[in-house]
């Protein structure tokens, strides 16, 4: 008796062993509507994207699927085929019926089906059609920071941004339980946003793009690439919607670059002090081209008021005294002559003179023509030259104990680093850049206008700044994709008419959020530069 009693436990605890078994070979295994899921519940298919103060800006949820099998339909097949077509009009009946007589096993109807389609295919109580849960992507904030989060395709994979950098991290079970913290802040990304959208909406541009990024660390705080695409629906967007203006698109930077002409000079001995005499003709002719200023001096002039009045004439003899072989090494430490560092697999490759670096091409280069970047080019090239002269990769990922600030290499002097700031809050406060400043909170900054390669008459317009440019915390570059003038700017579509104020409106905006507080008090240093400025000019 004993032994009968032990030898059913014994089978008992056998068929209980099978039964979990195969439980757990279904789990780790099972096929579902042809797709292969994970071995538990618990941990997500996806890791979550969260802003640097933990909001969601990508998870995985489970969504519907709608799918058919022809070999397990029993009604009317031309009535089935009609009564899709009448809910999901993507195809026509003719479609759906050669589908469903077609003998295969399965067929995808809708993936991401929303709930009242679901209900009315489940009405048609059709055994044949298939109503199933399935892991899908959804970005909560929609349109917010869509370029550099990216999106995924329907089976889950990364196709762009964050996504596409981070698809292995992001997808692994030993790494996706926790979520991928961004540098990017919402609020900040949010301010951004709108303000270059109504400003591109107002100059009627093609495209803009925006970064906010902090000085010291290289996080990018926000960034953002328009027209705005919602990545719930990418492959709705159109491709010029999908392009990230910010890290892949090159553009001239005109004007904005003649503080880096004007710190290498500095740091190469050719420019000993501000008041630093220059001859400034209303044209001046160089290898049978001519140079022209937008506000000419017909008369000698200033470090000071070469940048101040924004003269091309003056800033290409500076490049001239630094010479090609001394330009190529600083834009080289900068990162100008390469794609920009930065986690997203969607960067440009930036154009320059090559080996036709000549005199006049250097002095071209000098005030920004004729080199093409990228915005996150010129915003990582303003933090190096105002956080101290060191050059720090930008970075979408937070900086903390797993992800520390880049040591990064020195390319400028802190001497020539501090200098500046009041070179360039003299173009806010006095020069082309005055739209740009916002009260209390001391931006300095240059603008810059550029024709198109492929067009003269079509133009971009940006602007480069930091602030509190008396203790520089944070760049901001803003940038506008063939603007057109208006009534308002009086006929102009330079940069000092229709971006400059987007940075003001944006700066007031964001810097209380950044714990920047206005303080009319506090300035840059102006007694170091306006001496060299015509008081009869200021």
């Amino acid at each position: 008796m004993h032994q009968r009693l032990m030898f059913g436990m014994l089978v008992y605890a056998g068929v209980i062993a099978l039964i979990v078994a195969r439980i757990l070979f279904l789990a780790a295994f099972g096929d579902h509507a042809g797709r292969k899921v994970g071995i538990t519940a618990l941990i997500p298919e996806r890791g979550d994207i969260v802003d640097r103060d933990g909001q969601p800006l990508a998870r995985t949820i489970d969504a519907w699927t709608i799918g058919m099998h022809p070999n397990k339909v029993i009604g009317d097949k031309l009535d089935i085929a009609r009564a899709l077509a009448r809910l999901m009009p993507e195809r026509d009946a003719a479609t759906y019926h050669a589908m469903l007589r077609s003998g295969r096993n399965f067929f995808y109807l809708r993936r991401r089906a929303p709930p009242e389609l679901v209900q009315a295919v489940n009405a048609l109580g059709e055994p044949g059609l298939s109503l199933d849960r399935e892991p899908d992507r959804l970005y909560p904030q929609t349109s917010l920071a869509a370029h550099v989060i990216g999106y995924t395709d329907v089976d889950g994979r990364g196709n762009a941004g964050i996504e596409r950098a981070f698809d292995e991290r992001l997808s692994d079970p030993a790494t996706r339980s926790e979520p991928l913290t961004l540098s990017i802040s919402s609020r900040l990304q949010q301010a951004l946003e709108h303000e270059l959208l109504a400003a591109m909406t107002e100059f009627s541009a093609i495209g803009a793009a925006g970064i906010v990024m902090d000085i010291h660390t290289g996080e990018v705080l926000a960034m953002t690439s328009l027209p705005q695409l919602n990545p719930n629906a990418a492959g709705q967007g159109s491709e010029e919607a999908r392009f990230n203006r910010a890290t892949l698109g090159i553009y001239e930077l005109g004007s904005t670059y003649k503080p880096f002409t004007v710190a290498m000079a500095m740091d190469s001995g050719v420019i000993k002090s501000l008041g630093q005499i220059y001859h400034c003709p209303n044209q001046l002719q160089v290898a049978g081209r001519t140079i022209n200023d937008t506000h000419p001096f017909g008369r000698s002039c200033t470090v000071a008021e070469i940048m101040k009045e924004s003269s091309n004439i003056g800033t290409a003899q500076i490049a001239a005294q630094i010479g090609s072989s001394r330009q190529r090494e600083f834009l080289d430490k900068m990162g100008f002559l390469s794609p920009i560092a930065i986690e997203l697999k969607e960067r440009g490759r930036t154009l320059n003179p090559g080996k036709n670096w000549n005199q006049i091409e250097t002095m071209t280069v000098g005030y920004g023509h004729g080199i093409a970047v990228t915005p996150l080019h010129l915003a990582t090239g303003y933090a190096t030259l105002f956080n101290g002269g060191i050059y720090r990769p930008p970075t979408l990922i937070k900086v903390d104990r797993t992800h520390p600030v880049s040591a990064g290499r020195r390319v400028f002097s802190e001497d020539t680093s501090y200098k500046m700031r009041s070179l360039l809050r003299l173009v806010v406060t006095h020069g082309t850049g005055r739209k740009a400043d916002a009260p209390g909170y001391r931006v300095g900054g240059k603008t810059g206008s550029a024709e198109k390669y492929h067009n003269r008459s079509l133009m971009v317009t940006s602007f480069a700044g930091v602030f509190p440019m008396d203790e520089p915390r944070y760049v901001i570059v803003a940038m506008l994709d063939e603007p057109k003038a208006t009534a308002k700017t009086y006929g102009f579509r330079t940069a000092g008419w229709n971006v400059a104020p987007v940075i003001s409106r944006t700066v007031s905006r964001i810097a209380p959020m950044l714990e920047v507080r206005p303080d009319k008090k506090r300035e840059a240093n102006l007694a170091e530069v306006l001496p060299f400025v015509n008081a009869t000019e200021r």
